[in-house]
């Protein structure tokens, strides 16, 4: 039994500390108000307070970072906590492993591979790119373990208010009325399965194959939102629901006065083009596959 510490309870992190311990192994969750699924230890800290930190990460095996502050937070949330993450990682000699996420890569025009250069313009996402480089870093100069995986937009059980698969997009499609979009509804896009970004942290945290480098998610084939809308439709039994999109002119109003609507503008560039990500890496290296798609989301619709 490993001694696993998982700090964030949202999304990712919540299926992380849950599938860990339904492992057997020794969970502990850490989070600012100190919430956490049922089974594991929960611990009410400030991520940023590096002394606490070491503290807590003191004999682990694994870290595992799935925080993520709001988007308009990061230029001050990030620095401080990815500090604290290093500087646990190498008190403890612990693998230190990073959800990440596809925005360093910038706008693109090919399927994302873990290769491609960072080419970010927005400062919140070179903030993302700097995390990894300092961590690459140190684990090339043998102060620490670590590696990162990255997905696309998430769906599943568990998912928040962030996915534009959430409850914005499941309860009009569950009452049979329009879905109303905040993107185009015919652009295809790459969908990662919650519970196969938690998979994929476990996997990467203890297989050594993994370390010191990136990988992305096992995602399934994209899908538009009128394709998934379709499909989800057909597993309930009911007709093609109807989609509509709210003009962007509207949208960047809305912004003014919504923080969460403002930085919406940052990711436009992800759902107006094709934005397919290339899972081939890790699925040939590991032996998995994506969790089938039907199969997903079934387990979406009746979460």
């Amino acid at each position: 039994m490993g001694k696993h510490i998982v700090v964030g309870s949202g999304q990712v992190g919540s299926h992380v500390a849950a599938k860990l311990a339904s492992q057997g192994q020794d969970v502990t969750v850490v989070t600012r108000s100190g919430s956490g699924p049922e089974g594991v230890t929960k611990v009410a800290a400030d991520v940023a307070d590096q002394a606490g930190l070491i503290e807590i990460t003191r004999g682990a095996d694994a870290i595992y970072n799935c925080v993520n502050p709001p988007y308009h937070r990061w230029l001050t949330d990030w620095p401080p906590m990815a500090a604290s993450f290093l500087a646990a990682a190498e008190a403890s000699g612990a693998v230190l492993a990073v959800l990440g996420n596809l925005y360093p890569y910038g706008p693109v025009s090919v399927p994302m591979t873990e290769d491609l250069p960072f080419d970010a313009p927005d400062p919140k996402f070179r903030v993302r790119s700097r995390m990894w480089e300092d961590a690459l870093a140190l684990h090339r100069a043998g102060r620490i373990r670590m590696t990162e995986v990255r997905g696309s937009d998430y769906f599943g059980p568990g998912a928040t208010d962030q996915s534009f698969l959430g409850d914005r997009f499941l309860k009009p499609l569950r009452a049979g009325k329009a879905i109303q979009l905040v993107w185009p509804a015919d652009q295809p896009h790459s969908w990662t399965y919650l519970p196969d970004v938690a998979d994929a942290l476990i996997t990467a945290a203890a297989d050594e194959r993994a370390w010191g480098r990136a990988w992305h998610v096992p995602t399934a084939e994209p899908l538009t939102f009128r394709q998934l809308g379709e499909r989800m439709a057909a597993i309930l039994g009911r007709p093609a629901p109807r989609m509509t999109t709210l003009p962007w002119p509207v949208l960047r109003v809305a912004g003014l006065f919504v923080p969460m609507i403002g930085e919406l503008r940052h990711t436009r560039y992800q759902f107006t083009a094709p934005y397919i990500l290339d899972s081939s890496a890790f699925q040939q290296t590991f032996d998995v596959r994506p969790t089938p798609l039907d199969q997903a989301l079934k387990a979406t619709l009746a979460a």
